[in-house]
């Protein structure tokens, strides 16, 4: 059975406290989520705001090869008419192919929210549904609340849906808006639904994630007659989300063999989830299901053993299916195997050291170290635990200053003491504060030798404090993202002091690019 996948990123997911999207951002993604076969793309709510305007006369533009745009509003007022409503006329001069009415469906938002009589609030319906199939669009009515207005009135919820079928509504939408419904309940309420109207008008659903159960919610719906699915990438949406269309796709289509989209489309299931969210400015969950960086990550030292036999041993599908992959993670909890593994993925050859690397990262990890974490000093280690290792410099010591004088700015100067081969430099340099100096005076010593590292840059500096009860004494561990070019890669260091925990990591962020460097040459 095909399943018609209805993405509200754009709306929906937009009510998300802290997200907000340019018309620009709202074309980006809509042309990605076509590439995706998502059926419908709803653009937003026209008569809102300008945003949604000019996104709905720039989409007309450039048209999508796949999936049809979807203009949201309400039905008209009480006591109006439909050609004077401005919610209306806003929805008409979006000039989208399908529009999606949202309506009431409980007698308590009828009489306590809107404030109007149930037969207006039915007329109300009828008309505004009326009204657009006379343009010959395709309607989605959106019952709101039918899950909980069925709870309080299940005659007059299920009369507002037959309002909605009596004008034309192609879909009716059943929302769980508030989020709290159980899967059981949907599934009798779908059910009971289903059997109420005919095969020619589609069932559709639409769940928020309050109750921790949307997508369980939805593919409840799904398995009791649903055929249209409402929701979000990442489950971006108000409160605590909408339903994730990512993991729900997957569920519906390998778990349960329902078409959604095609096998090459699924694969980029996992580009998708991270390109919508580096556009919302939001950063990926690690740990979402299919398509975050942790979902195929193997820590525990026999789930890694098995994996080595076994992939699908400790994995429930095989991550390439949504463009995602397995991957080692080595701490203080691996096994022999974990580290063969890693620096297997890495080029590395370490067997028959894995036994002392496995130490090394113990010993460490006890210190405050946290290399799944940092695999950069992974890397690091493996690579200096091995036989005839030359490293392409060592740093004999280090003096860091930090002064305040009067009313003049801090100051922050580094001095360092840095070996090549049979050279030893002695440089200085100030910065924009201690770590910035150090950084600048191991530069200066090293750039003659290695100019290659004037396109290294530190992205991104983290501190995270590991046993704050110590107070002023406590542990820090300090976590530095470096780059060249597209790579990446992440190092650390822990110790008492934060300026060599700081150094430790410095170390291995610049000596691993030119021992890459050198493996390439």
């Amino acid at each position: 059975m095909q399943i018609s996948l209805y993405d509200t990123t754009l709306r929906d997911g937009t009510q998300r406290e802290g997200l907000s999207l340019s018309a620009e951002d709202k074309l980006k993604i809509a042309h990605m989520l076509d590439g995706l076969g998502v059926h419908y793309i709803e653009g937003g709510w026209p008569g809102s705001n300008p945003k949604d305007a000019e996104f709905f006369q720039r989409i007309r533009e450039t048209p999508l090869r796949h999936a049809r745009v979807a203009a949201f509003g309400s039905t008209r007022h009480a006591g109006g008419t439909c050609a004077h409503d401005a919610n209306i006329r806003a929805l008409v001069e979006a000039q989208t192919p399908v529009v999606t009415l949202v309506g009431k469906s409980s007698v308590l938002h009828v009489e306590k929210v809107i404030e109007t009589t149930l037969e207006e609030n039915l007329a109300m319906i009828a008309d505004s549904v009326a009204y657009f199939k006379a343009m010959g669009k395709e309607v989605v009515y959106d019952a709101e609340h039918f899950f909980d207005g069925y709870k309080l009135d299940a005659d007059y919820a299920l009369r507002t849906l037959s309002a909605a079928a009596a004008a034309g509504a192609d879909v009716l939408a059943l929302c769980d808006t508030n989020g709290g419904s159980l899967p059981n309940e949907v599934s009798q309420l779908v059910r009971a639904v289903r059997t109420y109207f005919p095969d020619t008008i589609q069932i559709g659903i639409h769940t928020h994630n309050d109750g921790a159960l949307a997508i369980a919610n939805a593919m409840a719906a799904v398995q009791a007659g649903a055929t249209q699915v409402q929701g979000t990438i990442n489950g971006y949406g108000e409160r605590c989300g909408n339903m994730d269309l990512i993991p729900l796709i997957a569920n519906l289509q390998m778990k349960l063999g329902y078409a959604c989209v095609s096998a090459a489309q699924l694969a980029r299931l996992s580009e998708l989830a991270h390109y919508v969210a580096a556009i919302a400015n939001l950063n990926p969950d690690p740990h979402a299901p299919y398509v975050g960086r942790s979902a195929f990550a193997h820590k525990g030292g026999i789930h890694v053993a098995a994996i080595a036999k076994v992939a699908h041993s400790y994995q429930h599908i095989d991550p390439a299916l949504v463009g995602n992959q397995k991957r080692v993670v080595v701490s203080e909890l691996s096994g022999r195997g974990n580290v063969r593994m890693r620096a297997d993925e890495l080029g590395l050859d370490v067997r028959g050291n894995e036994a002392a690397v496995l130490q090394q990262i113990k010993e460490r990890e006890s210190k405050g170290f946290q290399f799944e974490a940092a695999e950069g000093s992974f890397e690091m280690l493996v690579r200096r635990s091995a036989e005839g290792y030359t490293p392409p410099f060592k740093l004999l010591d280090f003096t860091v200053t930090v002064e305040k004088r009067g009313d003049n700015e801090i100051t922050s100067l580094a001095t360092v003491k840095v070996r090549v081969g049979d050279e030893q430099m002695h440089t200085a340099a100030e910065g924009d504060g201690p770590v910035n100096a150090l950084d600048q005076a191991i530069r200066k010593a090293l750039l003659p030798y290695y100019p290659e590292l004037a396109e290294v840059h530190l992205v991104d500096y983290k501190v995270r404090i590991i046993d704050e009860h110590r107070g002023t004494a406590a542990i820090p561990r300090v976590l530095i993202e470096s780059a060249r070019g597209d790579e990446r890669w992440s190092t650390i260091g822990a110790s008492h002091n934060i300026i060599e925990a700081s150094y430790q990591a410095l170390w291995d962020s610049l000596e691993l690019p030119l021992l890459r460097a050198r493996d390439e040459g």
